[in-house]
């Protein structure tokens, strides 16, 4: 499929909701799954990605249902039933197979784990080797990669592991798998990840003896929880706005976790003029609406090596918005880029030529000069972040820009063009010839 950009002239104007979280939306439906009782679930993200890993909790044991936009999971309790042919596809989802995989080393039977092209070349020896320290009986390709063949074995113990990088689904995959140990699980990371697990365990009554730990043979309850909007997703058309003379939008419901919000802050350091009102938090994750009226042409910065991690999604992005800034914006420490859905460093940088901007790309980062954008065709590589990337930069473009592959944003966003046409974009997806 290819997505075509038309410049704009105008700004963007209006309100959209966000897509919810994908990052929440996963973690609520595993923990509805091994939960006891009837979980209510609302706004969550109804994404290829998310829906794979629906429809995995379904062939583990949960009953869903799906009604008005709420999906209820009547939970196995944490008894898990071997899935069909005992195996699990999860399509693209690398959070689902990591999280999933440290709950599935806990249970008495046999399972692999696999995915498509895509997910299958990506590294899952991160997880491997602190699930062996646990006692699992767990089988990468010979490559490190999916499929994932994990076999009952003799139980779990609980460690202490100090992870090499830090990671939300490395450290999620630990304390799942600690569910099914025994004594308690500990995490140590260089720095704090995304928080999720830790902050939506609680909710489903699991108590959290000390900051990333959990106690082997906790039991999940069903929790009613609302998902708020997915800030990844939001930083698309805030950038986009950020771009645009005479834009003013308002995103609402957007969470603001502060393990998410390292690409606002980013935003505001290049010259956005970027205000959250109605902030609320549900006690478990944060959120609020978010306002963003054009303030002028963007700066180039130097992205702190301690904010990488907080963005690392939106990193692509940012890359594009460094295209038309004035001056060089320099990321380091981001080589966990080359790792993801694509080598997003390449694929970036390589896309970023090809319209005309100058830049030298590193093995763990990049220096981008800002300047004009010419109009051409591109390659996201399969990668919805690159692919929305590129489309934000279009509109700013003095020609039109298309993009291969763009089928893949329905990976997270799936209503992407509409909500930016519904702000006064013009994107046209249409099949390839």
């Amino acid at each position: 499929m290819i997505l075509t950009v038309e410049p704009l002239d105008t700004g963007l104007c209006g309100e959209i909701t966000p897509p919810g979280d994908k990052s929440i939306s996963h973690r609520v439906l595993i923990f509805a799954t091994l939960a006891a009782g009837r979980s209510e679930l609302s706004g969550v993200l109804e994404s290829e990605d998310t829906l794979a890993t629906l429809q995995a909790c379904e062939q583990l044991g949960a009953i869903v249902a799906r009604s008005c936009g709420r999906i209820c999971i009547e939970g196995t309790g944490g008894e898990l039933k071997q899935p069909s042919a005992g195996r699990l596809d999860l399509g693209n989802s690398g959070t689902a197979m990591r999280l999933l995989a440290g709950v599935l080393c806990g249970q008495d039977f046999d399972t692999i784990l696999s995915g498509d092209e895509s997910l299958n070349r990506r590294p899952m020896r991160r997880i491997v080797e602190p699930l062996r320290l646990m006692g699992a009986d767990i089988e990468p390709t010979g490559q490190g990669t999916a499929p994932l063949t994990i076999r009952a074995g003799d139980g779990l113990q609980g460690i202490e592991y100090k992870s090499p990088v830090a990671s939300a689904q490395i450290k999620s995959c630990v304390l799942l798998a600690g569910l099914y140990a025994s004594g308690v699980t500990r995490v140590n990371e260089p720095r704090l990840s995304r928080d999720h697990t830790e902050r939506l365990l609680p909710l489903f009554g699991v108590a959290l003896p000390a900051p990333c730990s959990i106690t082997g043979g906790s039991k999940l309850k069903a929790a009613v929880f609302n998902v708020p909007g997915d800030i990844s997703s939001a930083a698309f058309p805030l950038a986009a706005a950020a771009l645009m003379p005479g834009s003013d939008i308002m995103l609402r419901r957007v969470g603001l976790n502060p393990t998410r919000t390292g690409f606002l802050e980013c935003l505001e350091e290049m010259g956005a003029d970027l205000r959250v009102v109605n902030r609320s938090d549900q006690g478990a994750e944060p959120e609020g609406d978010i306002q963003l009226v054009f303030n002028g042409p963007l700066k180039g910065i130097d992205v702190p090596k301690t904010r990488v991690a907080d963005m690392i999604d939106e990193l692509p992005l940012l890359m594009a918005l460094a295209a038309t800034a004035s001056g060089i914006t320099r990321i380091r420490g981001a080589a966990e880029l080359r790792v993801k859905e694509s080598d997003r460093l390449a694929v970036m940088a390589t896309g970023l030529q090809q319209l005309g901007v100058e830049l030298k790309e590193y093995q763990d980062g990049i220096d981008i000069t800002g300047g004009e954008i010419s109009g051409g065709l591109v390659a996201s590589a399969g990668d919805h972040r690159c692919a929305m990337s590129f489309a934000v930069l279009g509109l700013h473009a003095s020609a039109e820009v298309q993009i291969e592959d763009a089928q893949f944003i329905a990976t997270s966003y799936p209503e992407f063009c509409d909500d930016m046409n519904r702000l006064g974009a013009m994107m046209q997806a249409a099949e390839s010839a």
